[in-house]
């Protein structure tokens, strides 16, 4: 599938990390990347049990122009803005929930999600009209819409 660029994901079963995994691996040129899922991960305290000892492999998806998980649950904000999941590239536009990025960054203050958070060039958070001034911190790069 190496001319995919566009790839939407809707499933009423949970995405785990080696979901993702797959993905990188199957669409390499994807430019355009839309989730939606409310249903939690399943293997998320699985995994966190086992890698006390070993790291996930980290997804990269380098051609990645903009993603979209607004409509998803905690664990997909985690899955794309922890460092230790995925490599965001530079200047990727990301659309995703006010209200969840904010627990997901501890109130944008978490450093693991900092070097993603970073490289994004424009934000749309759903729900949410007026900002903190320190999100700009927080945000260096990126236009907040």
């Amino acid at each position: 599938f190496k001319c995919v660029r566009e790839v939407s994901l809707f499933d009423e079963r949970p995405f785990e990390h080696e979901f993702f995994l797959l993905i990188q691996k199957s669409f390499p040129l994807m430019e355009y990347l839309t989730v939606i899922n409310r249903k939690r991960q399943k293997n998320k305290q699985f995994r966190k049990l086992i890698n006390e000892n070993q790291e996930l492999s980290i997804i990269k998806y380098p051609h990645l122009i903009e993603l979209d998980f607004v409509q998803t649950s905690k664990d997909y904000h985690e899955q794309f803005l922890y460092d230790n999941k995925i490599c965001l590239p530079n200047g990727v536009s990301i659309r995703m929930n006010y209200q969840i990025a904010k627990k997901v960054t501890r109130n944008f203050r978490r450093n693991n999600t900092r070097t993603n958070c970073a490289k994004i060039s424009s934000i749309f958070f759903s729900n949410k009209l007026t900002f903190p001034h320190h999100l700009q911190d927080y945000f260096p790069h990126a236009k907040i819409v």
